[in-house]
C-alpha cells in the first residue's frame, strides 16, 4: 500500500478539488476492473489526499454502472484509511432544505443485484455493519459542516435506491412512513466495501431537493438539480478543507479491525489465486 491518506469521492456536481498542491494524476490497475477514473494525488490543508470523481470526469457512469469494488480497492491501493464521500441526495423530510447537509449515520438498500463484497471465489466472511458509518470521522466532517455556517443535520438514514431514474410519487410517500432522511443512488455499496477493507466511511450528503413527496414544491427536474448541484459543490468544497485536518491519524474506531475476526474460511482452503487477488484487502490475516 501507498502512504497514509484521506479518500474522497466526489459525487455528482463535485469533480475536483480547487487548492489541492504537488498534484499528480494516478492511473491503478485493480484485480476488479478500472475504477471510475484516475485519482488525483496531492496534498490539501498540509493532508495527503486522493480524490475521485464517482461518476467519472464529464459524468459518463451510471449509479448502476459504478464498479464499486475497482473504486475502493483503488483507495486502499493508495493508501487511504479514511473516505469522504460527497454526494447529492434528496431529502425526505421538511426539516432538510434543500442545500442543507446531512451527515446520516445509517442506510437503507433498494438496489438490485450491485456487488457490494470482496468475499468469494473461495473466501467467506461476514463482517459486522449495524453501525455502517465510521462515528469518528462522521463527528469530524458535522463539526467541520457546522463551522462554515452550513445548515448541517447529523444522523438519519441514507435510502440507498437503483435508479437513474427519480422516484414515483408513491415510492417517496412508502420511504416517508419508513422515516428514512435523505434518499440517493450510490453511497452503500460503497460503505459496505469500505468497511471490509478496514477504511473508516462516512458521508457528506448535499440535498439538492424535495424529491416528489413534497406537493407545495416543483416537481423533481435535471435542471433544478444541477443548479443546486452547482452550489453544494462549493459549499462541499469549504467543508472538506475545514474536515480533512482535522481527521485523526492514529484510528481507535473499530473500522480499523473490522475483518479480525470475520473471515470464516480457513486460511490454508482458500485457493491462492483469491489470496493474491486479495492481499490488499485481506491480506493480514491470510497469511
Amino acid at each position: 500500500m501507498g502512504e497514509q491518506m484521506v479518500g474522497i469521492i466526489g459525487g455528482s456536481g463535485l469533480y475536483n478539488i480547487e487548492g489541492i498542491k504537488d498534484v499528480k494524476s494516478v492511473s491503478i490497475e485493480t484485480p476488479f476492473g478500472k475504477p471510475s477514473d484516475s485519482f488525483t494525488v496531492g496534498t490539501l490543508e498540509g493532508r495527503r489526499i486522493a480524490f475521485l470523481p464517482r461518476h467519472g470526469k464529464g459524468h459518463t457512469i451510471l449509479p448502476s454502472e459504478l464498479n464499486f469494488r475497482a473504486n475502493i480497492y483503488g483507495m486502499k491501493k493508495l493508501g487511504a484509511e479514511h473516505i469522504i464521500a460527497v454526494s447529492a441526495v434528496g431529502s425526505m423530510k421538511e426539516e432538510i432544505k434543500p442545500l442543507d447537509i446531512v451527515i446520516p449515520d445509517q442506510f437503507f438498500d433498494r438496489t438490485r443485484g450491485r456487488i457490494s463484497t470482496f468475499f468469494g471465489e473461495g473466501i467467506v466472511g461476514h463482517v459486522s455493519f449495524a453501525d455502517p458509518i465510521c462515528g469518528i470521522l462522521a463527528d469530524t466532517l458535522y463539526h467541520a459542516a457546522k463551522s462554515t455556517g452550513t445548515q448541517t443535520h447529523k444522523g438519519g438514514t441514507y435510502l440507498c435506491m437503483e435508479g437513474p431514474l427519480f422516484s414515483t410519487r408513491a415510492e417517496s410517500h412508502v420511504y416517508r412512513q419508513w422515516g428514512v432522511s435523505i434518499i440517493g443512488m450510490t453511497n452503500l455499496q460503497e460503505a459496505k466495501l469500505a468497511r471490509e477493507a478496514e477504511i473508516c466511511y462516512s458521508t457528506l450528503a448535499m440535498a439538492t431537493d424535495y424529491d416528489c413527496w413534497h406537493v407545495s414544491e416543483e416537481v423533481v427536474t435535471l435542471e433544478m438539480i444541477i443548479g443546486n448541484l452547482n452550489k453544494n459543490a462549493e459549499t462541499a468544497k469549504r467543508i472538506l478543507k475545514a474536515a480533512i485536518p482535522k481527521i485523526e491519524l492514529k484510528r481507535t474506531c473499530t473500522c480499523a479491525t473490522a475483518v479480525q475476526n470475520a473471515i470464516v474460511t480457513h486460511k490454508d482452503l482458500i485457493p491462492e489465486s483469491t489470496k493474491k487477488k486479495l492481499d490488499i484487502i485481506f491480506g493480514k490475516y491470510l497469511r
